[in-house]
């Protein structure tokens, strides 16, 4: 995962996760990216301080906003609370899962994970019910 921080034309400035360098671009390309705060389409990488991994960030919760401070962070963190609270979290397994309850195969229930661009874009291609969720989740599995 990397973070870039990306900026709109009217100057909102947010920070966003991407599986890839190569993810952001394609999603780029494709017109896929937004700005978190008023919706405009003209979206790019900000200046930005690189930060380096260490082995001490593999146990490292993953960060969280301390204190929102917008309308829009407070939506985004209130957004978050509910779906921890009434999903399960299913990790990298996302994809299956919810195509398994689409198919009828396992019972449905409310759950949120992780998937990659191509198994989200065969999800929506497949009628499968998903969205992506503005936050990164901060729950893992054991």
């Amino acid at each position: 995962m990397i973070s870039y921080t990306l900026k709109c034309d009217e100057g909102h400035s947010f920070d966003s996760w991407f599986q890839s360098s190569s993810a952001f671009e394609a999603l780029e390309k494709a017109g896929h990216l937004n700005c978190a705060v008023c919706g405009s389409l003209k979206v790019a990488k900000s200046l930005m301080a690189p930060r380096v991994a260490t082995s001490d960030d593999a146990d490292a919760p993953v960060p969280v906003l301390s204190k929102p401070h917008s309308d829009v962070e407070k939506a985004v963190e209130a957004l978050r609370k509910k779906v921890e609270a009434n999903s399960d979290y299913v990790g990298k397994d996302f994809a299956s899962q919810a195509r398994a309850m689409h198919e009828g195969t396992v019972p449905e229930r409310s759950i949120y994970g992780e998937a990659r661009l191509d198994q989200a874009k065969a999800l929506a291609e497949d009628g499968v019910p998903v969205m992506p969720l503005p936050f990164r989740p901060k729950q893992k599995l054991s």
